[in-house]
């Protein structure tokens, strides 16, 4: 997880500042997205305590999924949908689940409210903010609030068993497709794929679940698939599958087919033409071990264990 550790500073310590994985692009909505949102976004947009900033929650916010969506089904999180297209086309021929998206960019939410209204999908529900805040506490994680990264990691995907958010339904897969790149070298340290995020991760699905992710910067590819399997949380599905000749560790591997689930954006599409490979990593979610602080999540799992 993007998070700046702490320095002295005249023998003080300064609380870390959280360094977010995102940028907020600019730019005002229109005023059809506007009022769009002011009229249709309280069925879809979870209305949550707001954080100290504009992009966080409140750490003790309490949020019941299964209220919000009004049942109980297997669970799938999207961390940054954009317009919303995945999100909907997904909502759209998989009735069956719900599926939670977290967004920063506001525009992007208004606009994921009015694809979910032209889609005429009710499977869908949103929070605005930054996935990294918000998570741990949607899930009753005791990293919820913590800002020192080593702590994070430390954490895991430990859960707060006090903490009535630790309730809610594990998910069956997570989606982190074309995340912000930080192209320039100074900039990775923002990467939202990183230790400390994967063990966010895994506190967010239930065992066997799935992450599945896709860049179209190469070593970004390289660094999603380094986390996974460095990480003792996760297993890389396809691991040693796929080399590619432009990989720093040669014939490693370890990338996965594009799964047939998701949807070729025009944002994938731009960066095709621009003459970018897209590499994709699906992670697995190993069974739970004692000392991790879980509970049992009682979560099918669609798609569980496959490739594709």
């Amino acid at each position: 997880m993007a998070l700046q550790s702490r320095v002295d500073i005249g023998g003080r310590e300064r609380v870390p500042s959280r360094i977010k994985s995102f940028s907020r692009r600019g730019g005002r909505m229109v005023r059809q997205y506007e009022d769009l949102l002011a009229e249709r976004g309280p069925e879809f947009v979870i209305d949550i305590a707001a954080g100290d900033t504009p992009t966080t929650i409140a750490s003790d916010a309490v949020v019941d999924l299964t209220k919000e969506f009004r049942r109980e089904a297997p669970l799938v999180v999207e961390i940054g949908p954009g317009s919303g297209e995945q999100l909907v086309s997904y909502a759209t021929t998989h009735p069956e689940h719900n599926i939670l998206a977290i967004e920063a960019w506001h525009p992007g939410v208004a606009r994921c409210v009015a694809n979910a209204v032209r889609g005429g999908v009710n499977n869908v529900r949103l929070v605005e903010g930054d996935c990294a805040q918000i998570l741990p506490v949607m899930f009753g994680l005791r990293s919820a609030g913590e800002e020192d990264p080593a702590r994070v990691r430390e954490l895991g995907p430990e859960r707060d068993a006090e903490n009535p958010n630790s309730a809610n339904p594990r998910a069956a897969m997570m989606w982190t497709f074309f995340p912000d790149p930080w192209r320039k070298a100074r900039h990775r340290k923002r990467r939202l794929v990183s230790a400390p995020f994967a063990g966010i991760a895994a506190g967010v699905l239930a065992p066997g679940g799935l992450w599945r992710m896709a860049t179209d910067w190469d070593d970004y590819a390289w660094q999603m698939r380094d986390e996974v399997e460095a990480s003792r949380y996760f297993d890389n599905l396809c691991a040693g599958e796929r080399p590619d000749a432009n990989d720093p560790d040669g014939a490693r591997g370890g990338f996965a087919p594009r799964w047939d689930g998701r949807l070729m954006t025009r944002f994938e599409e731009r960066g095709l033409e621009a003459g970018r490979s897209v590499h994709d990593v699906t992670a697995v979610r190993r069974e739970l071990g004692s000392g991790e602080g879980e509970l049992d999540p009682g979560t099918n799992e669609p798609d569980a264990g496959k490739k594709d």
